[in-house]
């Protein structure tokens, strides 16, 4: 240990990789278990060098979940951000990359599905996308560059290591912090939704963010000033397996938006223009459309929903139903006498009388009635209530639940 305390910052940069803790008895103690991380530190926050690297991240002691909202292509759900990755910087901006070329695995869906974590890839497969289409080759560069580099999923930090469990552990981490960052929702109960008209300031996306992060702020990227990235960081208390995730600022200037005039797009490239809901002030994005509804369900089209006749809010991409917010683009292809409808998120079905869209679905070869989709010759839907705002309700074929509703075609 040196002599004199080197400064905060410098710390992490300090410790030394792989190293296993052994008790008095002599039995090694992993920092894979939280039995093993007694009272561990907060990274990036020691006074002291910390040797057991199972228990605290080091050099990479800061955490970033980091997010992609990609239009040209349209990458992911219309309604949802994407996962870029977890990367671990040097608590001060630099971070260290491919730190262990032993383990450049490529084969990253076989050893996720070699652990049984099927619900993990398929969640991956709708939300953690490459916007060329290689997920396979990005999930390898992800692992490779970044999750080689956490201190705390070095083998060495598992009892009784299985080979790769680690890789497994990284990318279920990093889907569980996606999933307590819903940025689309965020950003939109404040009124920031994607348009091709409107533009917004940083300070308005970092206080939509920070009124559910309260305290810190996020790194905003922009291309062109057009928003297409956001960097969640965190500090770790213990390993990144078990470990506890603490909201921190950045720990660098990285942000690459403008003050103001920021561009957040609609991956649909409809117009998704915002308006002010009657009697409330409040900017929402109504769904558009260059159609009136009832367009026959041929190319591409939104699936707006009806109840008495009147238009309340559309189907997002997982076939669920809102009434706020951007809708999905749907195609729509012949099939016999009928034909099949897509969406971002795969082909769509009624799956235990449920509207499904996903990459496991089997199509359903729908029909129109009286310009209304119907699935096994009936146009009418239900919902077990009627959808408000933002939050989704599940749409069944036939009318026994307590909402009817319709679904008719918009072409765009």
């Amino acid at each position: 240990m040196p002599s004199a305390l080197p400064s905060l910052r410098t710390l992490s940069k300090l410790a030394l990789g792989g190293v296993q803790v052994l008790l008095g008895s002599g039995q090694t103690v992993l920092g894979g278990t939280p039995a093993a991380c007694s009272n561990p530190q907060l990274s990036c926050h020691n006074t002291t060098v910390v040797a057991d690297l199972c228990c605290f991240n080091a050099p990479g002691g800061q955490l970033l979940q980091t997010q992609f909202w990609d239009t040209d292509p349209a990458t992911g759900p219309d309604d949802s951000w994407t996962i870029h990755g977890l990367w671990p910087d040097r608590c001060d901006g630099t971070y260290d990359a491919n730190c262990d070329t032993t383990r450049d695995y490529s084969n990253i869906s076989a050893i996720i599905q070699s652990f049984g974590k099927t619900d993990l890839l398929s969640y991956m497969q709708t939300y953690w996308k490459d916007y060329q289409g290689n997920d396979q080759t990005f999930w390898q560069h992800e692992w490779t560059k970044h999750g080689t580099c956490i201190s705390t999923l070095n083998p060495e930090c598992y009892s009784d290591h299985k080979a790769t469990e680690e890789v497994v552990d990284f990318f279920q981490k990093t889907v569980d912090l996606f999933k307590t960052l819903p940025s689309y929702e965020w950003l939109a109960a404040a009124g920031i939704t994607p348009s091709t008209s409107q533009t917004y300031t940083t300070s308005a996306i970092q206080a939509a963010l920070a009124a559910k992060r309260p305290g810190v702020s996020v790194t905003l990227g922009c291309k062109s000033s057009t928003l297409n990235e956001i960097w969640y960081h965190y500090d770790v208390r213990g390993s990144v397996q078990t470990g506890e995730f603490v909201p921190a600022d950045p720990d660098g200037t990285k942000s690459t938006c403008p003050a103001s005039g920021i561009k957040y797009l609609p991956k649909n490239g409809g117009t998704g223009t915002p308006t002010s809901a009657p009697g409330t002030g409040t900017s929402t994005s109504v769904p558009t459309g260059t159609s009136a509804p009832g367009t026959p369900f041929s190319g591409k089209g939104y699936l707006n929903v009806q109840v008495s006749g009147a238009k309340k809010g559309c189907i997002i991409s997982a076939g669920t139903w809102y009434t706020t917010g951007t809708c999905a683009t749907f195609t729509s292809a012949t099939s016999g006498s009928g034909f099949t409808l897509s969406s971002s998120k795969g082909k769509c079905g009624v799956v235990s009388g449920v509207l499904t869209c996903g990459s496991s679905v089997t199509a359903t070869s729908f029909t129109a009635v009286n310009g209304q989709l119907a699935a096994g010759g009936n146009a009418v839907w239900s919902a077990d209530q009627a959808a408000s705002g933002s939050t989704q309700e599940k749409v069944y074929a036939g009318g026994d639940h307590a909402s009817q509703i319709s679904i008719v075609w918009q072409s765009i």
